[in-house]
C-alpha cells in the first residue's frame, strides 16, 4: 500500500496542550490505521510556537527533528534540539517543545503503545 502526500490530512491546532501559538500536523498515518501506536505525523512549528507539557504513560513518543531548532523541556530540565536529534519520552515522563529559533521547526512524531 502507498499513501500519497496529497491524501494526508493536514490539521492546525491552536494552543496544543496549552502551548504557545499553533501547531501544524500532517497525519502521515491516521490513528485508526496504526497497529501498536496512536500517532505518526509530521509536525511543523513556526518561530515561537510549541506544544505544552504532557505526560506519556503506557506509551513512548519519539520526535525525529528534520529541520530547525528549539527547546525541549523534560523532567530533568531544558535541552536544546536541532536537525538530526531524536527526543524519546516514555515510562510516565513528560515533555514540551518550543521553536526558539528564527526558522520553521519540523519533526516527525511517532507514539508507540508499550
Amino acid at each position: 500500500m502507498i499513501k500519497s502526500a496529497g491524501n494526508m490530512r493536514i490539521e492546525k491546532r491552536d494552543a496544543m496542550r496549552n502551548g504557545p501559538g499553533s501547531v501544524h500536523i500532517r497525519h502521515i498515518i491516521e490513528k485508526e490505521q496504526l497497529h501498536h501506536g496512536r500517532l505518526f505525523s509530521e509536525i511543523t512549528l513556526h518561530p515561537g510556537d510549541g506544544i505544552g507539557q504532557h505526560t506519556h504513560t503506557n506509551e513512548t513518543e519519539y520526535y525525529y527533528i528534520l529541520e530547525g531548532s528549539g527547546i525541549v523541556l523534560e523532567d530533568d530540565g531544558e535541552k536544546t534540539i536541532s536537525a538530526g536529534d531524536v527526543v524519546i519520552t516514555g515510562n510516565g515522563e513528560s515533555h514540551s517543545i518550543v521553536n526558539t529559533g528564527t526558522v520553521t521547526l519540523k519533526f516527525v512524531a511517532i507514539i508507540i503503545l508499550d
